[in-house]
């Protein structure tokens, strides 16, 4: 067990719990408690808190009265008990810090996880261009392969309501083709879609949209 701030140590702990267990197999029950310390001293050598030093010139009496020895048993008893709550709720507390640490950074992962796989097609500023070709004179959106996640923002002044989308192929195969419904929030008519690319190459295809039984809207697109 070490010395401690008092100066004890396991063999001047074993000395006090000699003298005390001499008094109790001599039985000196001392009902009317002469000479006793007194309960604040017994607490306080029970728990450490008396300096060696201080608490050597009671072993005398302690070693010759049972009433002492049961009350610094209940004493050190009840010490050891709040040493060991003390100590639950240190560990409790590290646990704790360390779970919420370790959510943070995992919660901080998946959020870059999530941004990471999400893209934003922005049409907004971009010219319409109808039929199967796109406009050469603007530079085509750009989406990873990893995306899982398309925002695409629709030219201004479209319409709410359904629409179909497709990623296709310079020669006109659909590698997606999918539908969903636009929505005007904050100005912006925008439409949320998910997709799968990662069996498709990279290399240049053809973003594509429009009303049902309309002609397409064509974007360059590179895949990358």
């Amino acid at each position: 067990m070490g010395l401690n701030a008092k100066g004890y140590s396991e063999r001047n702990e074993k000395r006090i719990l000699d003298a005390f267990n001499r008094g109790l197999l001599k039985e000196f029950p001392n009902p009317d408690r002469v000479g006793c310390p007194g309960s604040h001293l017994l607490e306080r050598i029970a728990s450490r808190e008396m300096p060696l030093s201080e608490a050597d010139k009671w072993l005398n009496h302690l070693g010759s009265c049972g009433p002492c020895y049961s009350e610094f048993l209940q004493f050190r008893a009840a010490h050891r008990t709040r040493r060991m709550q003390t100590m639950v709720a240190i560990a409790a507390s590290i646990l704790l810090v360390v779970g919420l640490a370790s959510w943070a950074v995992v919660r901080h992962q998946k959020q870059q996880s999530i941004v990471a796989q999400t893209a934003v097609l922005d049409l907004r500023n971009r010219s319409l261009s109808r039929g199967g070709e796109s406009n050469p004179v603007e530079p085509p959106l750009e989406v990873s392969r990893e995306v899982k996640h398309l925002s695409v923002y629709l030219p201004l002044g479209s319409a709410e309501g359904p629409y179909e989308m497709r990623i296709a192929t310079t020669a006109g195969g659909a590698v997606i083709a999918t539908t969903a419904d636009a929505s005007l929030k904050h100005g912006v008519t925008s439409i949320e879609v998910v997709v799968d690319l990662s069996s498709a190459s990279s290399g240049q295809y053809v973003f594509q949209f429009r009303r049902p039984n309309s002609e397409w809207n064509s974007y360059a697109l590179l895949l990358r």
